[in-house]
């Protein structure tokens, strides 16, 4: 199916409700009122929901290039002598960006759910935990993190860790505290 490219109004409307809905989730988290971001970025409700029908692709819109980038980092990783290291690595670049907008790591971890399949955050949560899968996957097979961790569930850990953080005064801290702890139960023997 062909699509047509948007008018230029039409794109300037877009791109100015990317950018409203971006501080606004950064202000108020990912829970913010969709009506006051149509309102703050001077358009009305139905051309917020004619570009964006759900919250969901509308934060998918705004998350795209942070996952877009944690995408190509990871596969960047895949590279680095050390697997354990580049699999941290990975983590904690994860979670630095997954604290805001405030809900980023709650959006991911519902995400991650089957009913989510067909979605823009659902592939994005796929995409995801694929990357982190190769660098799981690399970790176990150089011996550094226990052969039995599915990176479904460290995904959802990092996540847990990223919602705990956010209630935090020093996230960044926090986090690191966290992966820290969470690796020195993933080492194998």
């Amino acid at each position: 199916m062909e699509t047509r490219p948007m008018r230029a109004d039409a794109r300037r409307n877009y791109e100015r409700l990317i950018t409203t809905a971006r501080t606004a989730f950064t202000e108020h988290g990912t829970s913010a009122s969709l009506d006051d971001i149509a309102k703050r970025a001077g358009v009305g409700s139905g051309t917020l929901y004619r570009h964006f029908p759900t919250r969901d692709a509308l934060l998918h819109a705004v998350l795209r290039e942070r996952i877009d980038g944690l995408l190509g980092h990871a596969e960047a990783l895949l590279a680095e002598p050390d697997a354990e290291a580049a699999l941290g690595r990975w983590l904690r670049v994860y979670l630095a960006g997954a604290s805001s907008p405030r809900g980023t790591c709650t959006v991911i971890i519902e995400a991650m759910g089957p009913e989510w399949a067909d979605t823009g955050l659902g592939a994005a949560a796929s995409a995801i935990r694929s990357a982190l899968g190769l660098l799981l996957e690399r970790a176990q097979l150089a011996g550094a993190v226990h052969a039995g961790i599915d990176p479904g569930d460290l995904l959802r850990l990092a996540n847990a860790i990223g919602v705990a953080s956010e209630r935090t005064p020093d996230p960044d801290a926090y986090a690191d505290r966290m992966l820290t702890l969470l690796f020195g139960g993933l080492r194998a023997g």
